[in-house]
This record gives structure tokens, sequence and C-alpha cells, in this order.
């Protein structure tokens, strides 16, 4: 993509773009690495490791990409990753489960030399690809309204106050719910920040340690469920936007960042899916060309968060669920619409699309595979049993 020149004007969209990816990310799925260090009973000390090397790695990986090949790349920890650790780290030793990360990213970097999972990302018909990141998506702007049985005034006030700011700005309009909603839980006195104190995270070397058990069991489910329910749809997320970076280096460096980082409690690395949908489209910035700089930002707010550990992810999740789950639907509006205009604009793959993201939304997870994987192969195969052999019909030309 080629450079173009640099306002202060182009800067504050995507910044702003970028923190709320931040907030959604850390306010939204963080807390299962609390979770999960929790059940493996780690210590406070190796639990802000976790937290530092995981935001450190993350934020350089993906503000490294996002310079290096001028589109917003951003990247994010496996979250179905850390939902699986959760279930086996209460029984097997830490020093396996580091070994575990070590042999996952090999095998992304190894991945990303072959170039296979590029070649198979080239294959997906547009279509589907739309379709299966609607479906993705489809939950949070559902949970964007879901929170009125809960917390009512919360979810109407930033509900209107988005449809009113939408009349005047397109690109501010998320950004300034943020800041209404921040007012009125201050307001309400819903959210405490003199118990919050900054403190450096320090990181905690855990060596390595390997098994067969640990092999089978950890790093081989690991890398399967952070590969298909983190990888793929996140590829899709940027191709859907018009970006073309090969698939190729992503796994290389977020398979390096993620070999760096796991002696220290890092699990995996990879490139965002829902929170990379914030910064990619055309809210970030209406030319795609400068979107890049919402992954620059996104780096340097991870980096941030990372070398203060625990304390700022521990403030980004004392805001209520209601609040991030709202603000995060409204925040992917443009990509939902976008996705399902995308999904449903050539007829003769409509059908497939659709099967896509209804099996996709449906979130059925089988054999431990969660139903982004699931909704790709039911969407897959109708396309095949469809329209396998046959070509495209040319304008104008009558199908049956």
């Amino acid at each position: 993509m080629p450079h173009t020149a640099l306002r202060p004007s182009d800067l504050l969209a995507p910044i702003l773009a970028a923190l709320i990816s931040v907030i959604v990310n850390y306010g939204g799925t963080f807390v299962l690495v609390f979770q999960a260090a929790q059940l493996g009973h780690l210590s406070p000390a190796q639990t802000a490791s976790w937290v530092w090397s995981v935001s450190i790695g993350v934020g350089l990986t993906g503000a490294w990409l996002s310079y290096r090949y001028r589109e917003p790349i951003i990247t994010a920890w496996s979250t179905p990753g850390v939902a699986f650790l959760a279930t086996i780290m209460p029984f097997t030793p830490y020093g396996e489960v580091i070994g575990a990360y070590v042999i996952s990213a090999i095998g992304f970097i190894l991945l990303g030399l072959s170039g296979a999972f590029e070649r198979l990302v080239r294959l997906i018909p547009g279509g589907i690809a739309a379709g299966l990141l609607a479906g993705i998506l489809l939950q949070f702007g559902i949970n964007a309204f879901g929170g009125a049985s809960a917390d009512p005034l919360l979810v109407i006030v930033l509900v209107v106050a988005y449809a009113l700011l939408r009349r005047f700005t397109s690109r501010f309009a998320v950004v300034g719910i943020l800041a209404i909603g921040m007012a009125l839980l201050l307001l309400q006195e819903r959210v405490d920040l003199h118990s919050v104190h900054l403190s450096l995270a320090a990181p905690v070397f855990e060596r390595p340690q390997f098994s067969m058990g640990a092999f089978l069991g950890v790093a081989l489910p690991l890398f399967v469920i952070t590969l298909t329910g983190q990888y793929m749809p996140g590829m899709l997320v940027l191709r859907n936007d018009g970006f073309k970076t090969s698939a190729n280096p992503i796994l290389g460096i977020t398979g390096l960042g993620s070999l760096l980082m796991a002696p220290f409690g890092a699990h995996a690395f990879n490139v965002a899916a829902i929170t990379a949908a914030i910064c990619t489209g055309p809210d970030a910035h209406p030319q795609p060309a400068k979107r890049y700089i919402a992954g620059l930002a996104c780096g340097l707010l991870y980096v941030l968060v990372g070398v203060f550990g625990v304390t700022l992810a521990s403030l980004f999740m004392i805001l209520p669920r209601t609040f991030v789950t709202t603000l995060a639907g409204l925040a992917l509006l443009g990509a939902i619409g976008g996705s399902l205009a995308n999904a449903m604009a050539e007829v003769r793959t409509r059908e497939t699309a659709l099967i896509t993201f209804l099996a996709t939304a449906a979130n059925v997870t089988l054999l431990g595979v969660g139903g982004a994987f699931w909704g790709l192969v039911a969407g897959l195969v109708a396309h095949l049993l469809m329209h396998g052999g046959r070509q495209a019909a040319t304008p104008g030309t009558a199908t049956r």
C-alpha cells in the first residue's frame, strides 16, 4: 500500500479507534487470564509476568507489522486459548505448560514459512469470508442491547447518544459515547479510581519443560484452537476491509513473538479478529492507507499496559461489563453491516454465505474447536456441493 503524507488531523480518529479496541479487549476478555492464573495456582509475580509478557509481545508485534506493511494489523492474545488453558492448568505442571507454549509458537513459525495457510485463505470465496465475519461479530451487536434488562439507564443513554452523534459525525460517535458513558459511571460512583495505584510489572522467567503429555494435551490443542479460532477470522477481517498483507509474515512474526515471550508466561499471539474490526474499517479513517496508524497506536497502548502490568489491566476490568459490551457492540455496528452487505452482494453465493453466517453465529463447539471453524466448514461444504465445478454466470446470463 503506498505511503501517504500524514497531517495532525489524520491521527485523532485512528488513535481513538485503537483506544476503544484496547479497552474492549482488556475489559471484555482479560478476566479469563486472571481466572486461568488462579486455577493454575500461579503466584502474584507469575500472574503479573503473564500480563507483562502478553501485553508487551502483542504490542510490539502489532506495531511492527502495522509499520512494516502500512496496514492496521492488530495483534492480540488467543482468547479461546486462555479459555482452554483454564481447563488444563490445574492439572499440568507450569513448566510443562510453558514448554507447550514454546512448541506451539514454533508450529506457527513453521506454518508461516511454509506458506500453506496463506494459500488456504486465498481459496475462500469473498462472500463466505464476509459471512464468517458477520457471524463472529453478531453476538457482540446483540450484546450492545442485551444489557438493557440489567442496566437500562446506561444502555439507553449510550444508544441514544450514539444515534445523535452519528447524525453529526461518523468518525467520533463511538468516542463520544465512551466519554459520555464514563461520565455517567463516575456520576453514579460505579467506578472507583481511588483504589488504583500504578506499579511496574517485572518479568519472571520460567524454564520450559517438555513432555509428550503436554505436547498432545496442551501444545497441539492450543495450536489448533488459535489457528482456527483467531488466525482464520483475523485474516478474513483484513481481507474484508481490502488489506492484502500475506498471512505468512503475520504468522512468522506473531509466532516469533510468542516464542520469545513464552518463558515469561505468554501463551500465544495472533492476528486479532473482533477488536481488529474496530480499527480496519472506515470509522478508523476514511482513507484505508492511513488506518495503519490505529495499529501503531494499539501497539503503544498494549506496551503501556504491559509496563504497568496488573494495575492497568485491572483498571480496564473494573468497568461494568454492560458498559464494555454496549461500547463494543456499537463500535462494531459498521463492521457488522459492511460484512453482511458483502456477504449478500453476490446472488450466486448468497445462500452459502448465509449458511456460513448462521452456522458461525450458532457458535457450536465440537471436538474442542469453536464455532468460527465449523461455520467456515459448513459454508465451504455447502459452496462445494452447490457450486463445485460450475463456472460463475456472466452478467446478463440466466441462472437456475
